[in-house]
């Protein structure tokens, strides 16, 4: 039992009280964002203890498909842990700097695509019922996905294929 002292009384303290304690003392000793910049291929930002961290554009496909002054339009939260861009409905939180994950472009979906350029990528994912970020990834090689989505992937471009035949 954790307990709260006021002045000689100690009291218990409440689950919630106890969560919030917790999470002041995680935003006080968690990095907070700094600054962030662009170049034509990576998102860059510096934290307050000094790190330069960057991501591939890639990860965030939102960010690779915006203009420079859609990107260059963002906040930094509150509490200095994520940031904003308001104009296209993105997030990102500075978790997202510590993952690894590079572009693979030499993949099976990247391979479908550039082998039929004609085929629109927001609807293509629509038809498998997933997000076009999730599809970018896959495309790019950031996120990899599992046998049943590349047969699910594989089926709707056969679908496709077959409604395009019977014009």
């Amino acid at each position: 039992m954790f307990l709260q002292k006021k002045g000689k009384e100690s009291k218990p303290i409440t689950r919630p009280l106890l969560l919030l304690l917790i999470f002041d003392e995680l935003m006080m000793t968690m990095s907070k964002i700094e600054k962030v910049w662009f170049d034509s291929k990576r998102i860059y930002l510096t934290t307050d203890n000094g790190d330069t961290l960057s991501r591939p554009l890639e990860a965030f496909p939102v960010l690779k498909d915006a203009t420079e002054s859609e990107r260059l339009n963002f906040r930094i939260g509150r509490f200095g842990d994520d940031i904003r861009w308001e104009a296209l409905d993105e997030d990102i939180h500075l978790s997202s700097f510590y993952e690894s994950a590079e572009p693979n472009p030499d993949n099976e979906v990247a391979r479908i695509f550039k082998q039929f350029p004609q085929l629109n990528v927001s609807e293509t994912a629509k038809c498998i019922g997933i997000s076009k970020c999730l599809l970018d990834k896959y495309i790019y090689g950031i996120k990899i996905p599992s046998e049943d989505r590349i047969r699910k992937i594989k089926q709707t471009l056969h679908a496709i294929g077959q409604e395009l035949i019977a014009v």
